[in-house]
């Protein structure tokens, strides 16, 4: 219990510890649920988008030719899978 009020505490002072997704992060989150087909519910909820915010990272990727959308499944393609590749090494 004193964790958990210790960490509203924490968020109310400023929440220093917060730390915010890049565009690269949340598009990277998403190729990765979608290597093997997902739905969009599911893109949501694994990557922690809201509805709207996952569409429009979802148009943008597809503009980009990084993922396809086929039979209701957004699918990760090849070219989305070698982004995906270059982000880890850049991130490391």
């Amino acid at each position: 219990m004193f964790k958990f009020l210790t960490n509203i505490i924490f968020l109310r002072m400023g929440g220093i510890g917060i730390k915010r997704r890049s565009r690269t992060d949340i598009a990277v989150d998403i190729l990765r649920v979608a290597t093997n087909g997902a739905k969009k519910t599911h893109i949501v909820y694994e990557v922690n988008l809201n509805f709207n915010i996952a569409q429009k990272y979802l148009e943008m990727l597809k503009e980009k030719e990084l993922i396809k959308h086929e039979d209701g499944l957004f699918i990760t393609t090849e070219k989305g899978k070698v982004f995906q590749e270059m982000a880890k090494e850049i991130r490391l």
